[in-house]
């Protein structure tokens, strides 16, 4: 039996301008709770979604459009806990939604990008199953 990756541990990637300035959007229009060292830690088990949460994890291949308009070789895709709600709350921010929300089979999506050009999908999750194929 050879030795496996089990999940992902961390996303970390580096600011193309004021790293501390970047943390405070993502906890101001995200919610994310940011910890006294500067990032956060999100723990699956605080998620009540019917799939248990679980992370996705794929490879795209080089001429993908997935990731447009962001130049990065990244997109970094966040578990939200109330899509309409959140988007709600970027508009009101002043975040201009890229596109969404959209339904699909495991879950509703939408895109928007950070002030360093990433682009974020988010993900309000559901279970994938056969009466939900249709969206």
């Amino acid at each position: 039996m050879m030795a496996k990756i089990t999940g992902i541990g961390g996303v970390f990637f580096k600011s193309s301008s004021d790293h501390a300035a970047l943390a405070a959007w993502y906890q101001t229009h995200l919610g994310m709770p940011l910890e006294a060292f500067g990032g956060a830690i999100l723990r699956w088990p605080d998620a009540a979604a019917a799939d248990g949460g679980l992370t996705v994890w794929h490879v795209a291949a080089k001429d993908s459009a997935w990731f447009s308009p962001s130049t990065a070789a990244f997109m970094v895709n966040y578990r939200v806990d109330n899509l309409g709600e959140m988007l709600a709350q970027l508009r009101a921010g002043g975040v201009t939604i890229l596109q969404g929300p959209e339904s699909h089979e495991n879950g509703n999506f939408a895109w928007i990008m950070d002030p360093d050009g990433n682009k974020i999908e988010l993900w309000e999750p559901k279970a994938w199953d056969e009466k939900n194929k249709d969206g």
